[in-house]
């Protein structure tokens, strides 16, 4: 058996590379490790962390194909963050104009969640503590 130890970081491929840094830094409040341009790729690499922790690998590279969001299809179907006050977690989003979907319950864990899309379109949930 392999002994993983946690969850190194998560690569997202962006189209429009201001807007999806914008989004990542000034709206989910992630903060910059280090830019990196890589002129061979014409590609930037922007690693982001969450609460001092890497956990984001931002790419940009020139004109990526569009990977469907919906209908659901195989492979990674969203990025999930805990909050501790849904509420004012789409509060805050709503104030930045960005909606997101009717607030939820998990049959599972009675636990509160909702979803938001990132510019472009990768789902991404906010799941209550």
């Amino acid at each position: 058996m392999i002994n993983i130890n946690k969850v190194h970081h998560i690569a997202i491929i962006c189209s429009d590379y201001s807007k999806s840094k914008h989004f990542y830094i000034d709206v989910l409040g992630l903060t910059v490790i280090q830019e990196i341009y890589r002129e061979e790729r014409d590609s930037y690499k922007l690693d982001l962390a969450l609460n001092g922790d890497y956990i984001i690998e931002l790419f940009s590279f020139p004109n990526p194909p569009k990977r469907p969001s919906r209908p659901e299809a195989t492979g990674l179907r969203h990025l999930a963050f805990e909050v501790s006050n849904l509420d004012e977690t789409v509060a805050f989003l709503n104030s930045k104009n960005i909606e997101s979907e009717p607030i939820r319950i998990d049959e599972m864990t009675q636990k509160r969640f909702t979803f938001i899309a990132d510019p472009d379109e990768l789902p991404i949930e906010f799941y209550e503590r």
